[in-house]
């Protein structure tokens, strides 16, 4: 103590270079435990990615059964799926040009003698929107195909005249590429740009497209547009649906004026609607219904 009391600047230097030094050796001990802790791991992550990249990475026998299985599985539903939307399509007939003239001019006749017979009125010189066809003949590739879409159309009409709409007042069909001796166009598929770099590959659904216009009381133009959606013999879809009612504008307002006498009282005319049938404001009214249909071809 003498000695530290004689020499306390140096003493006091001793002491702080010996706590400065114990520091030292801990901080150094605890950096070499947490340096060896990371190597370690490092070690560990690096051997695991090397065994990893070592790895065949074909799955293993149980997992590639069960892979084999699903597919199998989803190339079954797609087959009945594909089946099953084949049965909704009027079948495709071998018709030489000369034949298909002769059975459009007999479903001409039937569907104009079965809507004689239930009241509806179609246009004039109607021949199912093959107009062109019934003085000369389409050529040998488009006759199958413009039989099938004679079948669409009667059917349509068949739905149309069933339910008893008062009349169809326009019915047009739009032409294949066949009967233009051109190669039928791919079908674009809903969303997707024009000019888009997808390659363009063999077509699985083709349309037939149709577009027509009938008048019709509300509850017949609904019985349309369900049978048509939900046809069992031909896939339709309602591409665009217009509905103008006859009666553009609304009934005009009663005056309850009208009716009173002098007095003040209701007159006998007055009262006499009150006796007899009710006086329908709306409901009477008829609908015109213009709609595009597209009549599905699946080619697959």
């Amino acid at each position: 103590m003498n000695w530290f009391q004689q020499n306390r600047w140096l003493g006091t230097f001793l002491i702080i270079v010996g706590v400065a030094t114990l520091l030292s050796a801990f901080f150094l001990w605890r950096a070499h435990n947490s340096f060896e802790e990371a190597s370690a791991r490092f070690n560990e992550v690096a051997s695991e990615r090397n065994r990893l990249e070592h790895l065949d990475p074909f799955p293993s026998d149980a997992n590639y059964q069960k892979m084999k299985v699903h597919i199998e599985n989803y190339g079954g539903a797609v087959e009945k799926m594909k089946e099953d939307l084949k049965i909704r399509m009027l079948p495709i007939t071998p018709f030489a040009p000369n034949e298909f003239q002769s059975r459009l001019r007999q479903v001409t006749l039937a569907t104009s003698e079965k809507a004689r017979a239930n009241k509806v009125k179609l246009p004039p010189s109607f021949y199912m929107g093959f107009e062109e066809f019934t003085a000369s003949l389409p050529n040998t590739a488009a006759a199958p195909l413009l039989s099938q879409q004679l079948s669409q159309i009667a059917l349509l009409m068949n739905i149309l005249i069933d339910a008893r709409v008062d009349s169809l007042t326009a019915l047009h069909r739009t032409s294949l590429a066949e009967e233009r001796g051109a190669a039928p166009a791919a079908t674009p598929s809903p969303g997707r740009k024009p000019g888009g770099t997808a390659a363009s590959g063999p077509t699985m659904i083709e349309r037939n497209i149709v577009d027509l216009t009938f008048v019709a009381a509300p509850s017949a133009a609904r019985k349309v547009l369900n049978q048509i959606a939900s046809s069992s013999q031909q896939f339709y879809i309602i591409r665009t649906l217009h509905v103008r009612n006859q009666k553009e504008k609304g009934p005009p307002r009663e005056q309850t004026a009208e009716g009173a006498g002098p007095s003040g009282t209701q007159s006998d005319a007055a009262k006499a609607p009150a006796n007899g049938a009710l006086k329908f404001i709306v409901g009477n009214e008829h609908i015109e219904t213009s709609a595009r249909i597209e009549m599905l071809r699946f080619t697959f």
